[in-house]
């Protein structure tokens, strides 16, 4: 069962990746139109900008679940790497249950945040619902809750990032 789970959240993480990525280069893509418009044909378009913010929402809750998966968060291991046995267990376990806490926090709420403002529209998008901007606040944080089940149940606490994840630049 506990491989299912994982081979689950693999495919998962993949699903962020892939739109994150996706997100990432239409934003690479829209924002130069939106300066040639306003630039060279002196008729600047008004979608660009307001089109990258929405993708650049989206591309940050999931990079954020991507990162907390890859152990590539920002983490303070001062203290855990100072403990040893049942202690930096029960660290662990305390650090995994204050994430779950946010993210259902963000799930719960961010519900809430999208029924309110669902029947709203954006100025800019006027068949976008702002409701639907907020999706990425509750989808972060389930998913990066199923991530924490999912290191929680693997024994997986205060792991190395894989070297695959980490770019030789950003370490030099």
């Amino acid at each position: 069962m506990k491989a299912l789970y994982v081979r689950g959240m693999d495919l998962l993480h993949r699903l962020c990746l892939v739109i994150a990525g996706c997100c990432l280069v239409i934003i690479t893509l829209i924002i130069p139109w939106g300066v040639f418009t306003r630039y060279v044909l002196n008729s600047a378009s008004s979608w660009p900008e307001p089109a990258a913010v929405l993708l650049m929402i989206w591309f940050s809750f999931l990079a954020a679940a991507i990162c907390y998966r890859e152990n590539l968060h920002i983490g303070v291991a001062v203290v855990p790497m100072m403990l040893q046995g049942n202690a930096r267990l029960a660290v662990g376990w305390l650090v995994e249950a204050c994430m779950m806490a946010t993210n259902l926090f963000m799930f719960w709420w961010g519900i809430k945040l999208v029924q309110t403002t669902w029947h709203q529209s954006i100025s800019d998008f006027p068949w976008y619902s702002v409701g639907a901007s907020y999706l990425p606040v509750p989808m972060g944080g389930i998913i990066t809750a199923l991530f924490v089940i999912e290191r929680l149940w693997t024994s997986n606490l205060f792991a190395e990032p894989s070297p695959e994840s980490i770019s030789g630049i950003s370490t030099e």
